[in-house]
């Protein structure tokens, strides 16, 4: 008679440390998801910050150094 008690209350033992583990990974699971959308939104933002800035120096003409002399590079390594 005392068996069926014992096995009932290690089944109920189980069962709520199986609710507890099952609460705890889905409030983690939730907290993941939340910095995935804010990675993924604070990506798009500094996406578009890097376009307005190449779109910004690209608008500016590159002025490449001029008088400058041509050294040979047989020269450099002696």
């Amino acid at each position: 008679m005392l068996l069926p008690w014992l096995l009932s209350g290690a089944a109920l033992l189980v069962a709520v440390v199986a609710y507890r583990k099952a609460r705890r990974t889905a409030r983690r699971l939730e907290e993941l998801s939340r910095w995935y959308w804010e990675l993924k939104y604070q990506h798009g933002e500094l996406k578009a910050r890097i376009g307005r800035l190449d779109s910004t120096f690209a608008a500016e003409p590159l002025n490449p150094p001029t008088g400058g002399a041509f050294i040979p590079l047989s020269s450099v390594k002696r």
